[in-house]
């Protein structure tokens, strides 16, 4: 416990207060047993302003007892034991260590955590401002703390945040040092002092913690001043979706200008205190099975149920070299010499004419641990598996080791100064310079984890893929894009916890080949074709020039054909070179295919052509908010750039989570792991309000899309469908064009990478940049986690203007004069492409004459039909009377004679009608002979029956 100075200067070990509490303690206590030494222990009270100080009794946790010790004057606060001495407290004096033991002499180390020590608390908050009732989110964080797992203490692995705190006042000044490991940016982790007025101190300005490597033990250390110190270790999650963080652990807290009041015993020896190796081969083609104690020895044999080391010498058989070494009548296997190739049982041999070595590594012949690869054993409480191997060789695979405990991190690190092509290939400048792929299994009864990292250039490592549980026997391939000096780490960890357990010791990771190519400093297994000189007098390989590929008949380099892009994998043959997809072209040096926003499109006669010059330029979206299960607000942000720069991806995005000063990514930006550049990237944004910080946190960059496939307005593309319902239907008969794009990252759920679709869409009620936005049900952009769609709405994704998007109108004639005017259709759905037409004028006749002349035509038409009218009527009305009367005659019973073939008139008839006969033609004649033509004679002849001549 720990006791505030007031009234030091009287000489009392404390303030009034506390001699009150201590008699007032007394004499409460008289009821109790009497305490026994077990039951107290001692404590020096805070250094007075003449440097004195009490040494206290102090009852343990949970006990009650009376008679406790009286305080008494204790030695001064300058004084200190030295290394491998400790202050018995009882009679205040230093005393030697025992023999196996040790002590850090003026100093106190924190390095059991049992339980959480006296002097330390735990204080949980959560810092959401922006989203529900504090207090109630504050009450949520009740159960969350900092917790004690024996040799380490464990962070909170939720999104509250948690301080770690422990005051100490310092006489002189002094420091405070500490282990750690901080793997996972998805938490925060702070560490800083302030003084005893709260105010921070400026030795702690630069407060983040630097992240670690996985499994590996980083350090800090910062200086005290004198007087009070509150230590504060503060940690922060952001949980996103269902994964939670990996704590932070922190270990060894040592706090010089304190008394270390005891030794610590060594232990009796255990499975956990020895590994196992394996010898390389010997010329009989044997290895030995050999045990080993771990350096340094800290354990005892010669205590009960103490284990003494296994015998050693175990032979077995050795496997054969791996492919590119050769075994020369030795015990080992050494690489094949530069220009030379070997499968492993062959002695190395030069490559033919015309070829060249492929230069690389594959291991998949496990004897002994290659040159280029170690490894090793970190414990994540103490440092007892350091000198293990974390792996052991097994013949056809290498497999995780015994480790030291179940939660042990099993190291296997694999490094590369560098990749390069083959020289033929130098041609081939696409963004895959080389790659790695391993074929490996875990085996697994608990939660063990099995993470694979990338380290580049020796700035940070970051974990590419991790697989949890058993995984049956499969294949994962990583691509590398950039020539830099790389660390590959496979670290496997049986379980996550802090107890020192060996109950999982047959769960293991396997991996049985591990394959490189391009490796700088690489064997080779085989040789491939190489471009040869035009005036080659051996057979010496040149490199051919960028997008050129080897033609097989000459062995000469050939440039590929326009918009083909040069395969990296495959540079011999016309069959290298790539033809680019629809809407696309090919760089300068084919290295890669690229849009230049201009799409056509041609069905059932209909030509349509797009120009999408206008977008160009980084279009980015933010979409959500989305909230975690504890509440926390986080958007999903998205950089897309449709077209890019000729090839070079345009969007770029970052974290600020990893190192807040950034000071890596202004020194050398290159090598800022946290950097993205693709055609579509996307962060993790949560904003300033929702966790209480000083600015918005970017985490979780990555690339969706760093290769163009094509622009069409199909929907399928190379494998890639869009989902016909995924967005609502267009508003307007324009169809939609597609831009597919593909991600080269390979991860155990996208085992093809993964997709991006931007749908382009016309709408001419959104101007300039238009709208982008992502499926309403799939907020992140995708449902799948694998293909991604977004939509970007705009004026300027409209075809262009054809001669088919504007019609004309005529004006009237004025003055001898028309003009005739041109206006776009409505609505209109183009942009740019043909302009309008200027206003066109044009002679033309005068209304008047027109109308005179058909007003004339008009009359003497109506003249001439009226009289045809009363022609036709006349001529009507007389065939009508004649027919009429030889009807009446043929029926007349008087007439008794046979039927006449002729009417005449009888003789005594009266004839009824006048007919005059002139040879005369009336103008009314004229114009009968010009409307129909008669016969000469003019009589019509009727056959009229009676009754009386059918009786006949």
């Amino acid at each position: 416990m720990r006791m505030r100075r007031a009234g030091a200067e009287r000489g009392y070990p404390g303030s009034a207060w506390v001699c009150c509490w201590l008699l007032g303690w007394q004499a409460a206590a008289l009821q109790l047993p009497p305490c026994q030494e077990t039951d107290y222990h001692f404590e020096y009270t805070e250094c007075d302003s003449s440097g004195s100080r009490w040494r206290v009794a102090v009852p343990n946790p949970s006990v009650e007892c009376s008679g406790l010790p009286d305080p008494v004057k204790g030695k001064e606060c300058t004084f200190s034991c030295a290394s491998g001495e400790y202050l018995e407290m009882k009679n205040q004096v230093c005393s030697k260590c025992a023999e196996g033991t040790y002590s850090l002499g003026s100093g106190i180390k924190f390095d059991e955590w049992d339980e959480l020590p006296a002097g330390f608390s735990n204080v949980a908050t959560f810092m959401d401002t922006a989203v529900g009732s504090a207090e109630n989110k504050a009450d949520s964080c009740n159960n969350s703390s900092w917790t004690p797992r024996g040799n380490y203490i464990e962070s909170n692995r939720d999104d509250c945040t948690v301080s770690l705190i422990y005051a100490v006042h310092l006489k002189k000044s002094g420091s405070v040092f500490f282990e750690y490991q901080y793997i996972d940016n998805n938490i925060f982790f702070e560490f800083f002092i302030q003084n005893d007025q709260c105010k921070e101190m400026e030795s702690t300005a630069d407060k983040w913690v630097k992240l670690t490597d996985n499994g590996e033990w980083g350090s800090h250390s910062v200086t005290l001043k004198s007087g009070s110190n509150i230590l504060y270790w503060r940690t922060t999650g952001i949980l996103m979706g269902s994964k939670v963080v990996k704590p932070v652990l922190v270990k060894n807290i040592t706090i010089e200008e304190e008394g270390s009041s005891a030794c610590i015993e060594r232990p009796p020896c255990t499975n956990k205190d020895f590994f196992q190796i394996h010898t390389p081969c010997d010329k009989e083609g044997k290895t030995q099975i050999m045990y080993k104690w771990i350096e340094p020895k800290i354990c005892r044999e010669d205590l009960p149920h103490a284990l003494t080391l296994p015998p050693s010498g175990e032979r077995k058989d050795c496997p054969p070299c791996n492919p590119g070494f050769y075994n020369n009548a030795s015990s080992s296997c050494t690489p094949c010499p530069p220009g030379t190739f070997s499968d492993g049982t062959q002695e190395c041999k030069a490559c033919p004419a015309g070829t060249e070595p492929v230069l690389g590594f594959e291991y998949k012949w496990w004897n002994i641990l290659p040159g280029n690869m170690k490894t090793s054993c970190f414990n994540v409480g103490n440092s007892k598996c350091d000198g293990m191997n974390g792996w052991e060789v097994a013949g056809d695979h290498i497999q995780s080791g015994a480790g030291g405990s179940d939660n042990d991190y099993l190291i296997l690190n694999l490094h590369i100064p560098g990749f390069k092509p083959p020289t033929s290939v130098t041609g081939a400048t696409g963004s895959e310079l080389g790659r790695i792929t391993f074929i490996f299994e875990t085996i697994c009864s608990a939660d063990c984890v099995l993470y694979f990292m990338a380290d580049v250039n020796r700035k940070n490592t970051n974990v590419v893929e991790s697989w949890e549980r058993s995984k049956e026997k499969q294949s994962y391939t990583h691509i590398i894009s950039k020539n830099a000096s790389f660390t590959f780490t496979w670290a496997f960890q049986r379980i996550n916890e802090g107890q020192d357990s060996r109950q999982f010791i047959n769960d293991m990771a396997k991996i049985y080949s591990i394959t490189v190519t391009n490796a700088v400093d690489g064997v080779a297994s085989s040789c491939q074709a190489c471009a040869l000189g035009s005036e080659q007098s051996g057979s010496s390989c040149v490199p051919c020039p960028a997008g050129h590929y080897i033609e097989k008949e000459t062995n000469q380099c050939k440039e590929c054909p326009a918009n083909t892009f040069l395969s990296i994998h495959q540079v011999y043959g016309r069959e290298a070179c790539i033809p680019c997809g629809p809407g696309s072209k090919s760089t300068e040096d084919h290295s890669a295919c690229f849009s230049d926003c201009l799409v056509s499109y041609i069905k059932d006669n209909q030509s349509l052509n797009y120009d999408f010059s206008n977008l160009s330029q980084v279009g980015s979206l933010m979409s959500g908010p989305s909230f975690t299960s504890r509440g926390t607000k986080f958007f999903h942000f998205f950089n897309i750039s449709l077209c890019g720069n000729e090839g070079k991806k345009m969007a770029i995005c970052t974290d600020n989570i990893t190192d807040i000063t950034l000071k890596d990514m202004v020194a050398e930006s290159e090598d800022f792991s946290n950097f993205v550049g693709a055609f579509v990237c996307q962060s993790t944004i949560i904003p300033s309000d929702s966790k209480g910080f000083r600015t918005a946190l970017a985490l979780q960059s990555n690339s969706l899309a760093d290769r163009f496939l094509g622009a069409t307005v199909e929907t399928t593309l190379e494998n890639i469908s869009i989902k016909t319902d995924i967005f609502p239907p267009s508003s307007v008969k324009i169809p939609d064009v597609h831009f597919f794009y593909k991600s080269s990252t390979v991860t155990t759920s996208c085992e093809n990478g993964r997709a991006t679709v931007v749908t382009m869409r016309c709408n001419p009620n959104k101007p300039d940049q238009g709208e982008l936005s992502v499926p309403s049900s799939c907020p992140a952009g995708t449902c799948d986690g694998c293909t991604f769609y977004f939509m970007w709405e705009s004026a300027e994704a409209c075809p262009l203007c054809t001669e088919q998007d504007y019609h004309e109108i005529e004006g009237a004639c004025k003055k001898g004069f028309q003009e005739t005017l041109y206006v776009w259709n409505e609505p209109k759905h183009c942009i740019k492409g043909v302009p309008l037409p200027e206003k066109r004028t044009s002679t033309c006749e005068t209304v008047d004459f027109w109308l005179k002349v058909g007003a004339g035509v008009g009359a003497f038409t109506a003249v001439l039909l009226i009289a045809l009218t009363c022609y036709f009527w006349k001529k009507n009305q007389k065939l009508e009377y004649k027919y009429s009367k030889l009807v009446m005659t043929a029926n007349s019973k008087e007439c008794e004679l046979p039927a006449a073939d002729s009417c005449a008139i009888m003789e005594g008839e009266d004839n009824e009608e006048e007919i005059v006969y002139s040879n005369k033609q009336s103008l009314l004649g004229k114009l009968k002979s010009l409307a129909t033509k008669e016969k000469e004679d003019n009589f019509e002849s009727v056959q009229l029956k009676s009754s009386r001549s059918q009786n006949i």
